[in-house]
């Protein structure tokens, strides 16, 4: 008696329909890097350079930084490249989606539409890691800093980058183009001069501290810099819970934008 008579029928449904989903989503992975060929590299490009830019730009600033400000630094850049990803390109190559109409074509395929954020939101942040990758070298070598990257860095990195990318899709989808394209390049400011990312949050303002509290941002660049500098920073146990929370919740929003407005 073969093992495929064996197996009950609704187990051999399931393992059908898994295989058929990672089969369909590789296939939009390899559709939406095929697509985004010609653009690609210019995206990996800019990524890169505003990493290593937020790197020099920042030591021009502030000259020859003490030690914490160095470390501060040094990984505030990273999380700075990853945040500004899923933020601020993802709306932009989405919006464009939508205005080419590419967008409304990839909903009459007959693939759920869960799939697609997952292909989207994957291509994304594997964007996102050369940025990270060139950000930390530049930090360390410009503030001259040792840091020792732990193993949980890599894990923290796609959580901060898939959170942000999420919003950034869900932004993307409920707006329209023109308000989420100025609300893509306001949170450039917001993330790059009003964020507790590059400097310790008890710079600000007592309110801003409490809304920081609440938003994701300060806890993204905790898990970021603890990952780095372990001997230095930690990671307080809220942080992870809001950041997981609202990793959650925006890959959930991203989720039911596409279907609305499909």
């Amino acid at each position: 008696m073969s093992t495929a008579t064996l197996t009950p029928a609704p187990v051999r449904l399931r393992s059908r329909r898994l295989a058929d989903s990672w089969s369909q989503t590789g296939l939009l992975i390899q559709w939406q890097l095929r697509r985004s060929a010609q653009a690609l590299p210019l995206l990996v490009l800019v990524q890169i350079m505003l990493s290593v830019a937020t790197i020099a730009g920042y030591g021009l600033l502030v000259g020859h930084p003490d030690h914490l400000a160095g470390l501060y630094l040094a990984t505030g850049a990273p999380t700075v490249a990853l945040i500004t990803v899923g933020l601020v390109m993802t709306p932009q190559m989405v919006t464009q989606s939508r205005t080419e109409g590419s967008l409304d074509w990839l909903r009459t395929l007959p693939v759920p539409r869960s799939l697609f954020l997952v292909a989207d939101l994957t291509v994304w942040t594997l964007i996102a890691l050369p940025g990270l990758v060139l950000g930390i070298v530049a930090g360390a070598v410009r503030y001259d800093v040792d840091l020792a990257p732990t193993w949980w860095l890599v894990p923290a990195a796609l959580l901060v980058s898939l959170t942000a990318a999420a919003v950034g899709y869900a932004m993307a989808s409920l707006l329209s183009p023109m308000v989420a394209q100025l609300m893509s390049q306001v949170l450039v400011f917001v993330v790059l001069l009003f964020t507790p990312i590059s400097f310790p949050s008890d710079r600000m303002p007592g309110w801003a501290q409490d809304l920081h509290a609440w938003l994701p941002l300060e806890p993204m660049a905790q898990v970021i810099r603890a990952g780095l500098a372990p001997h230095d920073f930690t990671v307080p146990g809220r942080s992870w819970v809001v950041l997981i929370v609202w990793c959650l919740a925006s890959v959930i929003g991203a989720g039911a934008a596409l279907r609305k407005r499909g």
